[in-house]
């Protein structure tokens, strides 16, 4: 069964960066679009980008455009969210989640989550 695990969150001032990763078991990883997610306290879960199996096409909420970058690494099994010149509303738990496979080996899977603070 495949599984999620996330790293890279932590405690960054306003304008810093992080690098999240998210690391897949299995071997259906490079055959899946990969998203990434946030949640806010007091807010709704939300899309904010994605990457295709691929890696040949990326998108991204506008608010985040210009700032995140979304990669992934195939061999690894691993996919990557580059926050630069972070600000504090994007304060959030993020989650990578993995979609596609078959028919018969569906594949709808959420990374644990990673917390990333911005603050002075």
């Amino acid at each position: 069964q495949v599984q999620l695990v996330q790293s890279g969150g932590g405690l960054v001032q306003p304008g810093g960066s992080l690098r999240l990763s998210c690391v897949a078991s299995g071997n259906i990883f490079s055959t899946a679009v990969m998203n990434w997610y946030r949640q806010a306290p007091g807010q709704q879960r939300e899309l904010v980008a994605g990457i295709t199996s691929s890696g040949s096409s990326t998108n991204y909420v506008p608010s985040v455009k210009g700032r995140f970058t979304v990669s992934r690494d195939n061999a690894k099994s691993t996919a990557y969210l580059q926050m630069n010149n972070l600000k504090p509303e994007d304060t959030a738990v993020y989650y990578c989640y993995l979609q596609g496979g078959s028919t018969w080996d569906p594949v709808d899977v959420w990374g644990q989550g990673t917390l990333v603070t911005v603050s002075s």
